[in-house]
């Protein structure tokens, strides 16, 4: 059995002060979320109030963040434009100590979503797309990524004009994984289906990690036609877990590719090339989140790894990291814990069941 990961974290941090720090580089795009509370959605030409209004930087800003809070480097290789916008996800960014590699566009401000949240916390989204969707194939030229670094793609910057930029990156860092000195990791979206053919053929033949939450990995199913049973499409309660393993298991022999599927308090089910599917606990806690917990648990997933863990640790450790996420959230937005408090959590779970992941 191996000893526990509070032990091997303090192991880490020894061998860790004389290794260069790797970094987490997304090429996803960043905007602002405007989120709005209201009773009930108005009529065409109506009216309604809202009892709550937040601002919050949202896209892969929360992914990059929960990065630097879990101990690694943080780099945004998206767009920033010029206004408003821009200056407070330039400002936020600055804040939580995240550096801007990519390019900056002055004649257009970044974007932002209006966030309207009902009664019943059924949420619709309204975008205005700016600076970080007006990409090309020249986007991510800037990323250069060093051995041992992770790139995170987030499935929102695979349906405009920087998707182009995605594919040229993609055809630079080559089919063969392992010939690559860093790791890709993929959060795709449920849009899936607007992704083009020819670009997401790209993403399968690069085989990335890829990390999805369960309806990310039906979406993909569908659009790669894998066949499953109608048992796999089961919700909670009648063989959930058994279906989650089996999604899991017919999704990774067609990706070829390590594949996590999420399941928020349920944990996580992990399939790594020729191996066996591995569920990874999680940590059930009290919702007082209305945004997904998904980012948070990307960015800790891909500093567990720019760090040098083993995937399955790292989902474990991401599945902590993501509990205290909903925990601590503000606003209604999950926000990532410190690396040591996600590692005490872990490490007390292990040590009131007596086992140890592998």
């Amino acid at each position: 059995m191996l000893s526990r990961i509070g032990e091997r974290f303090a192991q880490f941090k020894e061998t860790q002060d004389d290794e260069p720090q790797h970094a987490v580089i997304s090429l996803g795009h960043i905007w602002v979320d405007i989120m709005m509370n209201v009773n009930d959605f108005p009529k065409p030409g109506g009216f309604a109030v809202s009892d709550h209004t937040n601002a919050a930087v949202g896209g892969s800003y929360r992914v990059l963040q929960a990065a630097t809070r879990m101990g690694a480097k943080a780099e945004h290789a998206g767009i920033i434009g010029t206004g408003p916008w821009a200056t407070i996800v330039r400002e936020t960014l600055a804040a939580s100590g995240i550096d801007h590699i990519g390019q900056d566009r002055l004649d257009t401000d970044s974007g932002f979503r209006l966030v309207l949240a009902d009664e019943d916390r059924r949420k619709t989204y309204i975008a205005t797309y700016g600076a970080e969707a007006q990409g090309d194939g020249t986007t991510f030229d800037c990323v250069e990524p060093h051995p041992g670094d992770v790139v995170h793609i987030s499935g929102n910057t695979l349906m405009d004009h920087t998707a182009a930029g995605v594919d040229e990156f993609m055809h630079r860092a080559g089919s063969d994984p392992a010939g690559r000195e860093f790791t890709i990791v993929l959060n795709p979206t449920n849009t899936l289906s607007l992704v083009n053919d020819h670009l997401l053929e790209d993403l399968v033949l690069a085989r990335p990690i890829w990390s999805c939450n369960r309806q990310e990995a039906n979406t993909l199913a569908d659009r790669l036609g894998v066949l499953r049973d109608d048992d796999m499409l089961m919700t909670v309660g009648g063989g959930f877990d058994r279906s989650m393993a089996e999604l899991c298991e017919v999704l990774g022999e067609t990706l070829r590719a390590p594949l996590v599927v999420r399941a928020g308090s349920r944990g996580a089910w992990v399939r790594t090339p020729g191996g066996d599917v591995v569920h990874v606990d999680g940590f059930p806690t009290k919702a007082t989140h209305t945004r997904s917990a998904g980012a948070p648990h990307t960015g800790a997933l891909c500093a567990m790894l720019a760090q040098g863990w083993s995937l399955t640790d790292a989902v474990r450790i991401a599945n902590a990291a993501a509990s205290m996420a909903i925990q601590r959230a503000v606003n209604g937005v999950p926000s990532c814990p410190e690396y040591e408090d996600a590692i005490a959590l872990v490490d007390a779970a292990e040590t009131e069941t007596g086992t140890s992941q592998a």
